[in-house]
């Protein structure tokens, strides 16, 4: 049984402050010596970064639609086993899910798998009587959904507040909250949403600590908790890697890691120990060797097109991956990935595993994906089926190899990506909880060397 309380913070549309609140509720707690676990519906790996920053534990994404809705709740016990409170952040609007897909990987969704009460931040800065309609009609719209109360954001004075709260005691939904107008707490913005944690360091710090106050100032902790405890518990049986038994040695499988590859579940590594893996984070940016003994390598998402100049310029480096790859070695891929083994990025050479040349473009490129394994690799054999994502404002060309990566078939047929030797490089995010059999699969034929 998974007794964790518990809250799910969102809000009626993006931009009304779910991240500011749910970061800050999570620092705020922390902070009176909770151990707070921190989940992120949906497949955004940015926020998870600033919530680990506010709770020292890894940030977790519960995403119905790349891992399935029986998944979430596992998940979620996998997370937040052990803590006395975890605090979800939402996305986008409430109700807001897949596209086409009613409410599949929508925060309301997965509220009602966790049977968790909402708390929803309404963005008060245009509005005074008008809230209360806005609020009873979130309130009443899906009934399985059990909206807890009101934080109430960017109200502009005591007056202002006087209002809004009047007008909520018709709602019958207590106000948990009031944070008033002020200057954006820094969290800096590009192309695919903030800054992550890792690119600014001490700036994050001081970002997260403004949060917990701010949120610690205008909220009322102890109702929150109090609500949160209102959670039920769940029947649903905590998630855990299959650990397989260990033979000889263990594989030293290098995984990219710093500032230019900061997309990363927390899964990931947890499944490939499991299978057998010496797990071994090393920087593109910085170092010049990969990890001694490296038998396979994973290079997850980030921002290489941000630090095309320095990794380019680290020759050594570069060299020991194409090396590696010419080898046979696995190596998995995933968007940035794809990038740092092309030919060139921007005018900048990488590491030319790939015969393929990347540019930044002015489209986004952003949505859920199904996919096909075309053939066999490292990571999938042809015919694997997976969920997965994508987002980037970059260009490959060309988008695929003599042998493709994947078929894709939403939202439209295309293959995509490249296996090589060793090599499958895609622009697809997936997530390995929902086919664990993925990470088994790559330490194998790490082992196998």
């Amino acid at each position: 049984m998974v007794s964790t309380p518990r809250l799910v913070i969102a809000a009626p549309a993006s931009n009304s402050g779910k991240t500011t609140v749910a970061t800050g509720l999570m620092a705020a707690f922390t902070a009176r010596g909770l151990a707070v676990s921190p989940h992120k519906v949906g497949p955004d790996y940015i926020d998870p970064g600033y919530h680990s920053l506010a709770t020292g534990r890894p940030g977790r994404n519960l995403d119905a639609y790349m891992c399935g809705p029986d998944l979430v709740a596992p998940l979620f016990a996998h997370g937040s086993a052990g803590c006395d409170l975890a605090v979800v952040e939402g996305v986008m609007g409430l109700y807001d899910g897949a596209s086409g897909q009613g409410e599949l990987a929508s925060t309301a969704q997965v509220a009602k798998l966790l049977r968790a009460p909402v708390v929803l931040v309404v963005d008060a800065s245009s509005q005074s009587r008008s809230v209360a309609a806005l609020v009873h009609g979130f309130a009443s719209w899906d009934p399985e959904v059990r909206i807890g109360g009101v934080i109430l954001n960017k109200v502009a004075s005591d007056r202002h507040e006087a209002l809004l709260r009047d007008a909520l005691d018709e709602s019958g939904l207590p106000v948990l909250g009031v944070i008033r107008r002020a200057p954006q707490v820094a969290t800096p913005s590009r192309h695919l949403g903030l800054v992550p944690v890792a690119e600014r360091q001490g700036d994050a710090v001081d970002a997260v600590r403004a949060m917990g106050e701010r949120v610690r100032a205008g909220c009322d902790l102890d109702a929150l908790m109090a609500l949160a405890r209102t959670a039920p518990a769940l029947a649903d049986e905590a998630w855990e890697p299959a650990y397989a038994p260990a033979h000889g040695p263990r594989p030293v499988v290098a995984v990219a890691g710093g500032a230019a590859f900061t997309f990363a579940y927390a899964e990931h590594a947890e499944l490939l120990t499991a299978a057998g893996a010496e797990v071994v984070v090393f920087d593109p940016l910085r170092d010049e060797k990969l990890p001694a003994g490296t038998a396979g390598l994973v290079i997850g998402g980030g921002f290489p097109e941000v630090y095309a100049p320095e990794l380019s310029a680290n020759e050594p480096l570069r060299r020991a991956v194409t090396e590696l790859a010419l080898s046979g070695a696995p190596v998995a891929a995933e968007c940035a990935g794809l990038l740092y083994l092309a030919r060139e990025l921007d005018g900048k050479p990488m590491c030319g595993v790939l015969d393929a040349t990347a540019r930044m473009s002015e489209r986004l490129t952003l949505g859920y994906r199904q996919a096909v394994a075309v053939s066999d690799s490292p990571l999938a054999a042809a015919g694997t089926r997976m969920r997965g994502h994508e987002f980037h404002r970059t260009v490959l060309e060309p988008g695929a190899g003599p042998v493709p990566a994947w078929g894709m078939h939403q939202p439209e047929r295309r293959v995509e990506g490249y296996v090589q030797r060793g090599v499958h490089a895609s622009y697809l995010h997936t997530h390995w909880a929902a086919s664990p059999e993925v990470a088994r699969r790559f330490v194998e034929h790490c082992r196998a060397r």
